[in-house]
């Protein structure tokens, strides 16, 4: 017999699965950069006709998370979401050096848009696609807000599962062709700003990833969501950057990522719907 929940508890349910999702979302914003660099130089030994040292299995499940500091493995215990950096104090158990404040906030942030896709969308199938989405958002903000990168492993494999979630049917108001649509022309809308920023300034505007991370959102939301989007994360960006050079005195040849804005806005949209666009042009 399939299971079925009320809405009240797969918002629950979603709610309380967003805080363990939240934990290994940690893991993937700390360790996938790690992993990149670590293909990169690889890759660069390789071609230089040099060797690496061994330095066991590094990935998203091996080795076990330890903190930091001490190098002491963390335990089952102390890794409740949220729950046991409340209890620590925001401390390693061991050493009783402090814990970053950010790892239960991605954790309770998770674990809110969790349960606002559940209450969205219901028990379903689209819901399931909303939250890999939802989760997957979450996760290439913090890469890009650290490091600048936004990992081709996320965003090219979220390109195509929204696709294949328009292919069957799974996302309200949108058809395939418009999903298509929303990819081309998600990429190249900001691959023309990219060249023509170049070409005016001689400096590169945005990254390569920024282009695959708008496409990815126009596979999901179709071609008449990407006005909306671009627009709502140049203000809000707009807005950030000038905030921090006045405020924080950051130096404005200093990059400011675009992914954490694209991402953001393209979340909002999603969960408006189509009248984030009919609002736009006033229908």
């Amino acid at each position: 017999m399939p299971i079925v929940l009320s809405d009240s508890q797969f918002v629950i349910a979603a709610a309380v699965f967003g805080l363990a999702i939240g934990s290994f979302l940690n893991v993937v914003i700390h360790r996938l950069p790690r992993m990149m660099e670590n293909e990169w130089r690889a890759q660069c030994a390789e071609l230089e006709g040099k060797e690496l040292p061994d330095t066991g299995r590094y990935n998203l499940l091996a080795p076990r998370s330890r903190c930091p500091f001490c190098e002491t493995p963390i335990r089952a215990r102390d890794n409740i979401p949220v729950l046991s950096w409340l209890l620590l104090g925001g401390k390693c158990a061991a050493c009783k050096a402090r814990i970053s404040p950010r790892y239960p906030i991605v954790e309770a942030l998770t674990a809110c848009l969790s349960a606002l896709v559940a209450w969205k969308f219901g028990f379903g199938w689209t819901a399931g696609c909303a939250l890999v989405l939802t989760w997957t958002l979450i996760a290439l903000v913090f890469i890009d807000a650290d490091t600048t990168l936004l990992p081709d492993d996320l965003t090219l494999p979220l390109l195509w599962l929204g696709l294949l979630a328009n292919l069957l049917g799974l996302v309200p108001g949108v058809i395939l062709r418009d999903a298509v649509l929303g990819a081309v022309a998600g990429y190249l809308v900001l691959w023309a700003v990219y060249w023509a920023f170049k070409l005016a300034t001689g400096k590169e505007g945005m990254g390569y990833g920024d282009f695959k991370l708008l496409a990815a959102l126009g596979a999901w939301m179709g071609w008449k969501a990407l006005l909306p989007i671009v627009l709502l994360s140049s203000v809000v960006g707009a807005i950030v950057g000038i905030a921090l050079i006045v405020l924080a005195r950051r130096g404005r040849e200093i990059p400011i990522p675009f992914g954490p804005y694209l991402a953001t806005a393209g979340f909002i949209v999603f969960i408006i719907g189509p009248r984030a666009t009919d609002w736009l042009i006033g229908r």
